[in-house]
């Protein structure tokens, strides 16, 4: 009969740890899902920011072409002193 008694203690406690872990893959597949969700998005958000950036610069080179030059030819100047490492 304390035979019993043990394989029940111990069948019950199996079920407690396996009804836990079920419930903790569930919670963790859950936020999972959730963050994949929201990088989702916020990645959309950033592809359509970068679309917009492009088309502002686009339309301030051709309004001001001489202007967008010169700063062309400094940034480029700046960058050449930078990495030449002089």
């Amino acid at each position: 009969m304390e035979a019993t008694n043990n394989t029940n203690t111990v069948d019950d406690t199996v079920d407690r740890i396996r009804s836990g872990a079920h419930s903790a893959v569930d919670k963790v597949a859950n936020a999972t899902s959730q963050a994949a969700e929201v990088l989702g998005q916020k990645g959309e958000q950033l592809k359509n920011v970068e679309q917009q950036f492009l088309e502002d610069c686009r339309g301030y080179i051709d309004k001001n072409p001489a202007t967008s030059l010169g700063i062309a030819v400094g940034a480029g100047f700046l960058l050449s002193r930078l990495l030449s490492g002089r």
